[in-house]
């Protein structure tokens, strides 16, 4: 009878959950981790989503009800929405990365701003617990005193970088009229398995594997606070469950140890002493790209007790193998 009673207790405490970017690199993490846990997880990703090929590899291990739609159409996604009745909603449908605004930057306005705001527009008339949505390090911009609090000036340097800014003023004044608790995530350089393509350790791997120049800007001179995915797929899952004081709460996730790249691309190197890059300085990139990317974590530390990180090696040769050995499998 003991036991009877743990189970029904652990089945109560399930939450209906949505998640929206759910074939993206975080997502579909997430997705993995919460369907073991959750009764109720329901997921929205925008039609023909660039990363849905990773998404179709480990969507038949999962129990989830999947709802794909162009998301800018707001009457679409307010039906779709009510029929969920999320308690929970993780908001990470958007147009990432930083080099992208260059040559799409209209995609940040649609993707990053828009449909942000007709997720806010939805939630302020329901009953939703919780809104997490992602930031980004990028509203920080270029600074000179680190690792970075909650607390600093922001100071974006890109079009990315500025719609997510933008999206916290707007979730900061919404929670304010509404009541509603809202949490952003500002994440530093996630890395990991099913990691996007268009990041840096999977087009190093890439480009030496088929033979191509790989064009590292600066020599790598660059410092960034990689931090592993599985480490941030436990943490949102420990936020869902916590009771925030405030309405709109703002965190850092990150490791709070920052490497540069260059020292990033000679442990991959260990892998294969053939692997090589091209050191190339470019004006453009220069005044997009931010120098550093070290976030101070104490704030999310002392929200979550016992908060511990992957080591950096073991979660890079993680990354490093599963590229490899997922080659032939053509999945990368």
């Amino acid at each position: 009878m003991k036991k009877l009673n743990m189970n029904l207790k652990k089945i109560y405490f399930r939450k209906r959950i949505l998640i929206t970017g759910h074939t993206g690199f975080k997502g579909v993490w997430l997705t993995k981790f919460l369907e073991k846990f959750e009764a109720k997880l329901y997921c929205i990703s925008l039609k023909n989503s660039p990363n849905d090929f990773l998404f179709k590899k480990i969507k038949k291990y999962l129990k989830i009800k999947s709802f794909y739609f162009n998301i800018y159409d707001d009457k679409k996604l307010n039906l779709v929405i009510k029929k969920i009745k999320p308690e929970i909603i993780f908001h990470f449908a958007a147009q990432a990365g930083v080099r992208f605004t260059l040559s799409e930057p209209k995609k940040y306005f649609d993707d990053n701003l828009k449909v942000f705001f007709n997720i806010l527009d939805f939630v302020k008339n329901q009953k939703i617990k919780k809104l997490f949505f992602a930031s980004s390090s990028s509203v920080y911009g270029d600074q000179k005193k680190y690792p970075l609090s909650e607390e600093a000036e922001l100071k974006e340097k890109n079009f990315y970088g500025f719609s997510k800014k933008l999206n916290e003023i707007s979730a900061k004044i919404f929670s304010k009229i509404y009541g509603t608790k809202v949490i952003g995530l500002r994440f530093f350089t996630v890395f990991g398995e099913w990691g996007r393509p268009d990041m840096l350790i999977f087009k190093y791997l890439k480009s030496n594997l088929d033979d191509k120049n790989f064009y590292l800007n600066e020599n790598g001179k660059h410092l960034r606070d990689f931090t592993y995915i599985d480490d941030v797929t436990k943490i949102l899952k420990e936020l869902k469950d916590h009771n925030f004081k405030e309405n709109y709460n703002i965190l850092n996730v990150c490791s709070n140890n920052p490497i540069k790249v260059r020292d990033v691309i000679k442990k991959i190197n260990l892998f294969n002493k053939k692997f090589k890059y091209i050191s190339k300085s470019s004006e453009i990139l220069r005044k997009i790209e931010v120098n550093i990317t070290h976030g101070n974590n104490q704030k999310i530390k002392k929200i979550l007790k016992n908060l511990k990180f992957t080591d950096f090696d073991y979660a890079l040769n993680r990354t490093v193998s599963w590229y490899i050995n997922n080659r032939i499998n053509k999945i990368t």
